[in-house]
């Protein structure tokens, strides 16, 4: 998925209902010893305080790449599928469909539905969203995502035409899909953000559609209705939804607090309903006592935190470097005194829900082999002193403390001094596309349950979530080649010696996998928190 902005403290669904002790289904009802004609209390709109953190960058589909976003869009928005509360996938927008035998064509019946605007939900527009996602005009980091359509990524690269990508509305309620190969994933895929709809006519009569509130339309269970920008989002229970009737709050009310600490007394003092993962972070300091009381919730989450480095920026053009930087660190003891919500040591890529080699791929805390490592990579490049080191990252008190952790151990380790520097969200990860960074911090968690959607962020030099700016042509190639195994022990095979080459270059450091802490209110229930860090409201509930 998406670029994870918090420090979050696998593949299991679970329920929020569940967590909170019970279901709404299985509550007592209130005693009413009036009589059976009494009237019952009125009671007002069912309203869930929660926070972002973080202002979303964007509200729109075929752009957004990051959790904050996604979060919104799941809200306002709706695939030809959608996880339902048993996690599995299910029809959304798309009452049924058909599989070719090959498994290589995909035929969608449309539901009748309506936009937030009372337009009709056609199949023209999921023609006109993916093909526009696709189209190089529009810039979408996340438009690889789109590559298991047949000609996606000719299109995207200037090598076929818009005609040519295999997605095609044969009338309003019907979609035809060609995949370029067969993709046994393709309907978690289709429940993923860049696969949404966006309304053709809307987004043809206004760029900016999606910046306003005013003037932001999706087909999802909620509405955005109120955006003041870094201060407060609201979405609201989209009357023209499909299954409006499975919607239990009426609104859903966004702060956008930044600290931690704030979130956290906001919560204690009943102003939140929800502080923590996955829409921002608990205070490092605070995870031990709200652990010891049993109020934390923890889950695993196929998630990985990793520092990049900009390959392209001495002394990171230096393999040797990286990886003596990479081994220099103490992974457990990290998560033993930092982070505390039982994260896992991160030696590979991909996280253990996945994972292609259980053992890893290199040592932690290996600071005799890393001392080594820098020292020929200093001869190499032909400098006898290191220089000092910036590190990035976006504002966050947890990462703040991880870079510090680190900075620490790569003084004492290595004898490099290293600069921290943090900046607000957006700022950041515009730096890191534009290679404005040394280090720079990121978390991912996985769009779908394959190792495909981790290693494939590397594939290209520019492709839309790599910074890295390296590329390896036999990792490229092995890529390819798993993308037409179709024995999944020989796909995986191929995957594993993939992630061999990019921990052998290291153009990511692996720091540790994802689990997601938060506290709830005990009266909300039915929000899914699924493995993959995704949060849906949809039936989210809160007794009165």
């Amino acid at each position: 998925m998406k670029k994870n902005v918090f420090v979050a403290m696998s593949s299991i669904l679970v329920l929020g209902a569940a967590l909170a002790g019970c279901g709404g289904g299985n509550q007592a009802a209130p005693e009413n010893n009036s009589g059976s004609n009494a009237e019952a209390p009125a009671t007002g709109p069912k309203v869930l305080k929660l926070n972002l953190r973080s202002e979303p960058p964007t509200a729109d589909p075929g752009i957004a790449e990051d959790s904050t976003s996604g979060t919104i869009i799941r809200a306002t928005f709706e695939g030809l599928t959608r996880t339902g509360e048993d996690g599995k996938v299910h029809e959304a927008a798309a009452e049924s469909y058909e599989v070719s035998e090959d498994g290589t064509k995909y035929t969608f019946k449309l539901r009748d539905a309506k936009w937030s605007n009372g337009d009709p939900v056609t199949a023209g527009d999921f023609e006109f969203a993916w093909k526009r996602a696709l189209d190089p005009k529009t810039a979408s980091n996340y438009a690889y995502q789109l590559y298991y359509i047949k000609n996606g990524e000719a299109f995207n690269k200037g090598e076929a035409t818009m005609d040519d990508v295999g997605v095609k509305a044969l009338d309003d309620k019907t979609l035809e899909v060609t995949l370029q190969n067969p993709t046994p994933f393709f309907t978690e895929l289709t429940a993923f953000y860049t696969y949404y709809p966006v309304n053709k006519k809307v987004v043809e009569a206004n760029e900016k559609w999606a910046a306003d509130a005013a003037t932001h339309v999706g087909n999802g269970p909620f509405k955005l209705t109120t955006w003041e920008h870094k201060n407060k989002l609201v979405v609201e229970k989209n009357e023209n939804y499909w299954d409006n009737s499975a919607v239990k709050v009426d609104k859903i009310e966004f702060s956008m607090v930044e600290d931690e600490n704030t979130e956290l007394s906001m919560f204690d003092n009943g102003e939140l309903d929800w502080a923590g993962a996955p829409t921002s972070a608990l205070p490092t300091d605070a995870i031990p006592a709200l652990k010891d009381s049993g109020k934390m919730k923890t889950q695993p989450t196929a998630g990985t935190y990793w520092y990049k480095f900009n390959t392209e920026k001495a002394p990171f053009n230096n393999v040797k470097i990286r990886k003596a930087f990479a081994y220099a660190i103490d992974r457990q003891g990290l998560i033993d005194n930092v982070l505390q919500a039982g994260q896992l040591p991160a030696t590979g890529a991909v996280p253990p829900s996945m994972a292609l080699n259980k053992d890893g791929y290199f040592k932690d805390n290996d600071v005799e082999t890393a001392k080594k490592l820098l020292e020929e990579g200093m001869k190499e490049e032909g400098i006898t002193s290191m220089p000092t080191v910036t590190l990035s990252y976006n504002t966050s008190e947890g990462h703040k403390k991880i870079a510090e952790a680190i900075q620490d151990q790569w003084k004492k380790n290595l004898g490099v001094d290293v600069k921290l520097e943090n900046k607000e969200w957006k700022v950041y990860i515009e730096d890191l596309h534009q290679g404005n960074y040394q280090i720079g911090r990121m978390g991912w968690l996985g769009d779908f349950n394959d190792p495909i959607n981790f290693l494939e962020l590397y594939k290209d030099k520019k492709g839309g979530n790599n910074d890295t700016n390296w590329e390896n042509p036999k990792y490229k190639e092995l890529l390819n080649q798993s993308a037409l195994e179709q024995d999944p022990a020989k796909r995986s095979a191929i995957l594993a010696e993939a992630e061999q080459i990019l921990m052998d270059e290291m153009p990511i450091m692996p720091i540790y996998f994802y689990t997601q802490s938060w506290v709830q209110n005990e009266k909300v229930t039915g929000v899914i928190v699924d493995g993959l860090g995704n949060v849906d409201y949809k039936y989210a509930d809160k007794a009165e």
